[in-house]
C-alpha cells in the first residue's frame, strides 16, 4: 500500500524504491535495528550478533534476544522480495539455542557488551531486563520466539509459518518496505503475521486447534487390556472393548443395571443409548440410523453386543478415553466385590 504525505491540502505519494537502489544491505539494517529493536521486535533486548556458538557450523544469527517472558529471540533480516527460505534457517537456529542456560547466555551477553564498548555488568542487565532478583532458571527460556523481518515475503513462506503457528510456535513476520522522496529514504515497518488487528483471536483459534488436536490423539485407542473374569482369559482388547467386556460380564452376573450405569457416568456422561423395548441389533440399527447416519458407528450394537435388561435394551457407547475407561472398568471391579475381575494393560504404555 502506498504511503501518502500531506502538503499544501494534497496527497503526494512516496515512490517505492528497494534497499538495493538505496546502496542499503542486509548488514546495514541489521545495525541499525540492533540499537532500535522494538521497531520489529517490542520488549526485546539484544545480547548478540551475528551469533554462531556452535561446532562444525558456519550458520549465523542475525539478531539474538530475549524478550520480557525470557524467551529466546532469534531474529532474521532479509532485503529480498520474498524472504527466501528464512523460516527455514531459522527454525534451525531456534533448535540450536533452545538448550541455553541462563549462565550460558550472562557469557553472550557479555560478549556482545565488550565488542559494543558498554560495561554494563551483563548478569545484572540481564536481570534488570527480566525484573528478576535473582536467576531463575526454572522459567528461562521456556520458549524460542521467531521474528522474520524483510522487504516481502512469499505465499510459500506466508503459509509455512501460519501453518506452523497453528501447532504452537510463535513466529511473526515482519515488512520492512523502503519509499523514497526528496527528503531521503523512509522505511514502513509493519507486523503482517499475525496480523495485529486479529492477534488475540489468532491466539485463540490456535489455542483451540491445539485442544481439539489433543483431544483427538488422546481418543486414538491404541492401548491393549487383558482381562480376566473367573478364570477366563481374553487378550488385546483395546479400551472401548475392555470396558465393553467388563460392563457385560457385570451386567450377566446379575448386578442391577441402575447401579452399572451409576457407576460408569462418573466417568463417562450418557454411556448407554437405551430402547424401552427388547430389540436385536439390526432393529436397533434402523433406530440409530433414524437419528443420523453416523450414529450406529457410536455404539456396540453388533451380535452378543447389545443389553437386554427390565424389557430395555441398552448399547454401551464406543467413544472412550484410555484413562476414563480404565477408571471405570476399575470402579465396576472394586464395586461388585464378589464378581473375579481382573484387569491388566499389556501395551508398552503400562
Amino acid at each position: 500500500m502506498p504511503i501518502y504525505r500531506i502538503q499544501d491540502k494534497q496527497l503526494v505519494k512516496f515512490d517505492e524504491t528497494t534497499f538495493k537502489d538505496q546502496n542499503l544491505k542486509e548488514i546495514d539494517l541489521q545495525k541499525m535495528l540492533k540499537s532500535q529493536i522494538n521497531a520489529i521486535s517490542p520488549d526485546t533486548l539484544i545480547v548478540s550478533e551475528e551469533f554462531r556458538d556452535w561446532e562444525d557450523s558456519k550458520k549465523r544469527i542475525d539478531l539474538l534476544g530475549i524478550d520480557k517472558d525470557a524467551s529466546l529471540v532469534v531474529i532474521e533480516i532479509k532485503i529480498t522480495t520474498d524472504g527466501g527460505y528464512m523460516e527455514l534457517q531459522a527454525l534451525r537456529y531456534a533448535a540450536m539455542i533452545s538448550t541455553l542456560t541462563f549462565d550460558k547466555l550472562v557469557e553472550i551477553y557479555g560478549t556482545y557488551l565488550q565488542k559494543n564498548g558498554n560495561e554494563t555488568n551483563p548478569e545484572e542487565g540481564l536481570l534488570d531486563f527480566l525484573g528478576w532478583d535473582d536467576q531463575r532458571e526454572e522459567e528461562f527460556a521456556q520458549d524460542v520466539r521467531i521474528v522474520l523481518a524483510s522487504a516481502e515475503f512469499s505465499k510459500e513462506l506466508c503459509t509455512s509459518v501460519m501453518w506452523l503457528n497453528d501447532f504452537g510456535l510463535d513466529i511473526r513476520c515482519v515488512r520492512m518496505k523502503p519509499y523514497e522522496s526528496k527528503d531521503g529514504t523512509f522505511l514502513e515497518i509493519q507486523t503482517v503475521i499475525p496480523l495485529p488487528e486479529a492477534e488475540e483471536y489468532q491466539v485463540k483459534i490456535r489455542e483451540k486447534t491445539m485442544k481439539e488436536r489433543e483431544i483427538r490423539k488422546r481418543s486414538r485407542d491404541t492401548a491393549r487390556f487383558e482381562v480376566t473374569t473367573e478364570g477366563d482369559q481374553i487378550s488385546n482388547l483395546s479400551s472401548r472393548k475392555m470396558i465393553h467386556h467388563v460392563t457385560k460380564y457385570v451386567i450377566l452376573k446379575g448386578k442391577p443395571i441402575g447401579d452399572v450405569i451409576s457407576s460408569i457416568e462418573q466417568f463417562k456422561p450418557n454411556p448407554f443409548y437405551v430402547i424401552d423395548s427388547i430389540v436385536g441389533p439390526d432393529e436397533y440399527r434402523d433406530k440409530l440410523l433414524s437419528i443420523s447416519e453416523d450414529r450406529p458407528r457410536r455404539y456396540f450394537i453388533d451380535d452378543g453386543e447389545l443389553f437386554p435388561v427390565d424389557g430395555k435394551t441398552y448399547a454401551l457407547t464406543k467413544n472412550w478415553f484410555t484413562e476414563d475407561a480404565i477408571k471405570a472398568a476399575e470402579l465396576l471391579s472394586s464395586k461388585f466385590t464378589d464378581l473375579d475381575i481382573v484387569i491388566n494393560r499389556t501395551d508398552s504404555k503400562t
